[in-house]
């Protein structure tokens, strides 16, 4: 059996639709974008292209979900692309045609679910694949997404497993790498026990594992509960820690808090989620959290901070904007060498330092180099320090800031100007005279 944690050795890099196209995205957005990362990313560790939710939804427009309307059905209870937004979904083939064409770019295909099966298919008591019962016989009536219509929780059973072994069966023979699960990792129709769907996860875990293909498996939404951080990293690969985040800057600042909690629980295969990275133009559908078609919010120091605290901290970095609109400096914050290799090689990560202004960052490079990032929450510019000899640092160092490549001169401390909600990121090395 193929192990989970091989799965994802380091944090997974990729794209996903969501944050330019909701719930609506279609074929050729999707291969567009896919092909963008062929074309601009790929060299740098970008490679998952992530279609998100209600593909199977002939009606979807916008951000916002049609309650009870008709979805996309097998005879088996399982949700099939729509095709006239997945017109090459047509006669049985599913996802098929354009995985092919995403792993013929040298790029790995992703798709979104909610955890459960249709209400549809309950409610028109069809078949499970591999058993005589239906589809009425699974379901958990009361187990209900707060903000979706579409599902119903799966009781834990055999036919309840068998389900999902079904579904993970299709997804397989479709050549998926990556499944985002969905109103899983933080359920809100029980506020006591926000981790109910713990035996729903377990069987998702089973279904991948029997399924013959390495699939990574990331749960959403968050806040996922740190109290069962193990659970967590026994069976997926990725978590979100936070609900949905977008580009403002409280969400930011309220980052660093969950990046602190999270940090003793990263680890190979097992990467807390920070969740989507909101750059470039974004909402192409609908005004969500802002106006409709932006380019992001941040400001490019909030950019540059935002991807450095992702990378010292080891999150997933999954872009989440329309990456065929990207002007010249939004493709270059996303390809900075450096900083992409401190998310993925990196190690000793961990925080330092946090007040309501600053907050300093330390990891080692992959080739053992320390690397320090100070981070400027305040409105004002300020001048953060940082004393090296309490990290038992002593004498002179050359010092590279990896956003800029300017380099500078340390003694026994660092002491630099950072921007309002700006960063300094740098790494050092034995000063040579």
């Amino acid at each position: 059996m193929l192990k989970k944690d091989t799965f994802a050795p380091r944090p997974p890099m990729g794209w996903n639709s969501w944050d330019c196209y909701g719930a609506a995205v279609n074929e050729e957005q999707l291969l567009g974008n896919a092909q963008y990362v062929a074309d601009n990313l790929k060299e740098y560790g970008w490679e998952y292209i992530t279609c998100d939710i209600q593909w199977y939804e002939p009606k979807a427009v916008s951000n916002f979900y049609n309650n009870f309307t008709e979805l996309c059905m097998d005879e088996y209870s399982r949700l099939i692309p729509a095709e006239n937004r997945f017109p090459s979904s047509a006669d049985s083939v599913g996802f098929k045609a354009i995985a092919d064409k995403i792993h013929a770019m040298g790029l790995k295909f992703g798709i979104h679910i909610m955890r459960g099966i249709p209400r549809q298919a309950v409610h028109q008591n069809t078949a499970i694949k591999g058993t005589d019962v239906k589809a009425r016989e699974i379901a958990q009536g009361f187990s209900l997404c707060l903000w979706n219509t579409d599902m119903y929780g799966i009781r834990t059973c055999e036919a309840g497993q068998k389900y999902y072994d079904s579904l993970f069966e299709l997804y397989a023979g479709w050549g998926v790498d990556f499944v985002k699960v969905d109103d899983i990792a933080n359920t809100e129709f029980k506020p006591h026990d926000p981790y109910s769907a713990r035996e729903e996860i377990e069987m998702i875990r089973k279904a991948i594992d029997k399924c013959g293909r390495s699939m990574v498996l990331s749960l959403s939404p968050g806040p996922a509960v740190i109290n069962e951080a193990f659970h967590l990293s026994q069976n997926a690969n990725m978590w979100r820690m936070t609900g949905d985040f977008w580009d403002h800057w409280d969400k930011l600042y309220g980052m660093f808090e969950r990046c602190e909690k999270w940090a003793p629980h990263v680890k190979e295969g097992c990467w807390p989620d920070c969740d989507m990275l909101p750059l470039g133009k974004i909402s192409k559908n609908c005004s969500c959290l802002g106006d409709r078609d932006r380019y992001t919010n941040f400001t490019p120091d909030e950019q540059k901070t935002m991807l450095t605290l992702w990378s010292v901290f080891r999150s997933p970095l999954i872009l989440g904007g329309e990456l065929r609109e990207n002007r010249a400096e939004d493709l270059e914050i996303i390809t900075n060498r450096d900083i992409i290799e401190i998310n993925q090689y990196s190690a000793g990560n961990r925080q330092l330092l946090r007040n309501r202004s600053e907050a300093i960052w330390y990891c080692k490079d992959k080739n053992g180099n320390d690397v320090f990032a100070l981070f400027n929450l305040s409105d004002e510019e300020r001048e953060i320090t940082l004393d090296l000899t309490e990290h038992g640092m002593e004498g002179t160092f050359t010092a590279e800031e990896l956003w800029t490549k300017e380099k500078d001169t340390f003694e026994c401390e660092i002491r630099c100007r950072v921007t309002a909600h700006g960063v300094k990121i740098y790494r050092l090395s034995p000063f040579h005279g």
